[in-house]
C-alpha cells in the first residue's frame, strides 16, 4: 500500500498481500452492501457517566460530554469493543457475507442486530449514517498520514462533520500497540477490565506468545511465506509494517520475503506474482490470507501452487492479516503457527 495514498489506490493496489489493505475491502464478493439491518437497543456494557475523552494514534483528543453509546465502528474495531463487554451499534466496512453470515472480521457479533452502514470497500451509506445520529466513529488506520480506514476519500469531509473520529493505528508496529490500544479505549467506554474472560484472554494470548517464541527458537530453519491468492495474482507480503507479521518476527519466526527494493513498487507491502512464478521464494510454512475477497487454498486450482512443497506437506496455514485487535481474538492465531512450526517438515 502505497503510504498516506488510499485514496488512490488501484483495484489490484487494494489486492495487498498480507497487510494493508485488505482484499477484505475490494470487491462486492466481500457480501452485499446491506445497509438496512437494525441496530441494537442495548447500548454500551457498563457505560460509564460524566465526560468522556480519548486521546487516539494521530495524537487526537476526543472529548464528549459523557461516554458516547452510539458508537459507528469499523467491523473488526467493533467486534474487538464486543469481546470486552462494550455493543457497538452500527459498524461499516466487511460484516456479512453474500450469504448474510458473519464475515470472518464480524467476530462474535450477531451481525443481524447491527446498522450496515457499507459492507464493502468504498461504500458508506452517509445520509443514513446522519439519521443514526452517531456520538463517534472509530476505525483503524493503515498508513502514517492518519487516513480512516474504509472511510470513504469522496464522502470524508461530510462524515467527519457528523461526529468526531477515533483512529487506532494497525500500521508498522507490532500487534501488542493496537491491542493495548483498544483495551485502553475499552476501558473508557465503561469496559470491566478486570472480568475473568477479559484477564483470561490476556493471560492466554501472552502464553501463546511464549510458546510461539519457543517454537521459532528451537526450529530457527523453518521458514514461513505470507500469501493471498488472487485469480490472477499471487501476493507475497514482506514481514514489516503490518502489525501480526512484525510481531510475529519479533518473537524470532523466520520469514522468507522479498527484498526491500522489490518491495518498493507497494510501498513496502507484497510482492505481485504471476502463479507460473509462484515457486520464486523457498517456504516450508505458507500462510494465508483468510479474507472473504481472498482465494482460499482449497479453491486454489493453479497446478503451480499445488507442487509446492508446503503446499504438498500440508503445511498451510491462515493468517488475519486484518486481525480483530482483542486479545480473545489473537490467541488462536499465534497459537496456529507456533503448532505449524513446532510440527513442520523441512521441505524448502
Amino acid at each position: 500500500m502505497s503510504h498516506a495514498r488510499v485514496a488512490h489506490l488501484t483495484r489490484r493496489g487494494i489486492l495487498a498481500a498480507g497487510g494493508a489493505l485488505g482484499l477484505g475491502a475490494v470487491l462486492a464478493a466481500c457480501g452485499d452492501d446491506d445497509s438496512s439491518a437494525t441496530g441494537s437497543d442495548k447500548g454500551t456494557t457498563a457505560a460509564k457517566s460524566g465526560p468522556w475523552s480519548f486521546k487516539d494514534d494521530r495524537g487526537t483528543t476526543v472529548k464528549l460530554d459523557k461516554v458516547p453509546t452510539k458508537i459507528v465502528a469499523f467491523t473488526g474495531v467493533a467486534a474487538a469493543l464486543y469481546d470486552y463487554g462494550i455493543e457497538v451499534k452500527g459498524v461499516f466496512g466487511p460484516t456479512k457475507t453474500k450469504d448474510g453470515k458473519a464475515d470472518v472480521q464480524a467476530g462474535d457479533m450477531d451481525v443481524s442486530k447491527l446498522t450496515v452502514f457499507g459492507n464493502v470497500w468504498d461504500q458508506f451509506n452517509v445520509e443514513q449514517y446522519a439519521a443514526f445520529a452517531p456520538e463517534v466513529l472509530i476505525t483503524t488506520m493503515f498508513d502514517s498520514a492518519g487516513t480512516l480506514w474504509y472511510v470513504p476519500a469522496a464522502s470524508a469531509s461530510k462524515i467527519a462533520k457528523l461526529a468526531p473520529s477515533v483512529g487506532i493505528s494497525v500500521y508498522d508496529r507490532q500487534l501488542t500497540a493496537p491491542l493495548q490500544k483498544v483495551w485502553e479505549l475499552a476501558e473508557s467506554l465503561g469496559a470491566d477490565m478486570t472480568a475473568a474472560k477479559v484477564t483470561d484472554a490476556k493471560k492466554r494470548f501472552e502464553a501463546a506468545s511464549e510458546r510461539l517464541r519457543a517454537a521459532a527458537k528451537a526450529h530457527p530453519d523453518i521458514k514461513v511465506l505470507a500469501g493471498s491468492a488472487a485469480q490472477d495474482v499471487f501476493y507475497v507480503s514482506g514481514s514489516n509494517l503490518s502489525v501480526d507479521l512484525e510481531y510475529f518476527k519479533a518473537l524470532g519466526v523466520n520469514f522468507v520475503e522479498p527484498s526491500p527494493s522489490v518491495l518498493k513498487a507497494s510501498g513496502g507491502w507484497y510482492e505481485s506474482l504471476s502463479w507460473e512464478n509462484v515457486d520464486k521464494y523457498k517456504a516450508d510454512i505458507i500462510m494465508m490470507d483468510d479474507r472473504t475477497a481472498t482465494i482460499q487454498p482449497a479453491d486454489i486450482t493453479e497446478a503451480t501452487w499445488k507442487k509446492l512443497p508446503a503446499v504438498k506437506a500440508g503445511q498451510v496455514i491462515s493468517r488475519s492479516p486484518e486481525p480483530i485487535p482483542s486479545y480473545d481474538k489473537c490467541v488462536a492465531m499465534v497459537e496456529n503457527l507456533a503448532k505449524a512450526i513446532e510440527s513442520a517438515k523441512k521441505v524448502s
